[in-house]
């Protein structure tokens, strides 16, 4: 069931006086539909660091992130040197895994790869909804899957072009995170009618 957030609404997650900024995070991004670039891969990006954490976690470390990779700039990641990749693995401000911060690295180098052949990674990214996001009517967060049949499509050929941490089950919660499965329970106030993301 949805959480009652202190301004009255119902929501799938966040919304106490503790966690607000989940709350505003639920409110303007979860579920929306994303199809600039940048964004794109930085939630791609967070999604993979968020590999055995809770995503409350990694929000709360978003702006240090965005700082120590260039805004998610894929060009700019792409072209981060050895040197500046290992002295992020001692920046306490983001999460200190090395293969992690490597990763972002090599996928961006995939994902810029995946724009020349597409023309766009939305192009490429939509295409395993056939551009619609998924819409679901579950009555609680546990009902919703860890993993679906385009979760491992998209999974798999991620992995055979060389990006990492894109297993499918980070797939599927970055999916919900860029709106291609909307996974607002039935009673949250956002289930029919998404915000407008800002």
């Amino acid at each position: 069931m949805a959480v009652l957030g202190v301004d009255g609404k119902l929501r799938c997650f966040g919304g106490s006086f503790t966690k607000e900024f989940y709350g505003d995070y639920h409110d303007h991004e979860w579920g929306i539909p994303v199809h600039e670039e940048r964004l794109l891969f930085e939630m791609l990006i967070l999604e993979g660091a968020q590999a055995g954490l809770s995503w409350e976690t990694v929000l709360k470390k978003r702006k240090s992130y965005q700082k120590a990779f260039h805004h998610f700039d894929p060009q700019k990641v792409a072209a981060m040197t050895d040197d500046t990749l290992e002295a992020l693995c001692l920046d306490p401000s983001i999460i200190r895994n090395r293969l992690k911060i490597f990763s972002a690295r090599q996928n961006a180098r995939v994902f810029l790869k995946i724009q020349e052949e597409f023309g766009s990674f939305d192009r490429y990214l939509w295409g395993f909804v056939n551009h619609t996001p998924i819409i679901t009517s579950r009555k609680s967060l546990k009902e919703l899957p860890t993993t679906t049949a385009e979760s491992d499509a998209l999974s798999k050929d991620l992995k055979k072009r060389g990006m990492n941490f894109v297993g499918s089950t980070i797939i599927y919660a970055y999916m919900q995170a860029v709106g291609m499965a909307n996974d607002h329970l039935i009673d949250c106030w956002l289930h029919h009618a998404p915000a407008p993301r800002q």
